[in-house]
């Protein structure tokens, strides 16, 4: 079964789920310099619950290259910084 390929080409690794992968195919399709996403509205177009995204994003920080991403605030949803890769 094919990996899902992002804008820039990329191919999701191996190693992760099916879910890491639809995010950041989902990722890298949508950010284009930095952007600040709420888990809650990632985890609506995912069809995913907000911690999913959470637990999953915590997860591509530290397993992928294609995007930067970091937890930037918490207030009624968690917000993510996310820098495309170079």
């Amino acid at each position: 079964m094919p990996t899902p390929a992002g804008r820039n080409g990329s191919i999701a690794r191996p190693s992760l789920s099916e879910t890491q992968a639809r995010l950041l195919s989902y990722l890298c399709d949508r950010v284009d310099g930095t952007a600040y996403l709420k888990a809650k509205y990632v985890a609506d177009d995912l069809d995913l619950s907000s911690k999913e995204v959470g637990i999953n994003m915590g997860i591509l920080a530290d397993r992928t290259d294609d995007v930067t991403i970091e937890q930037w605030g918490r207030s009624s949803s968690t917000t993510w910084k996310v820098s495309a890769g170079e």
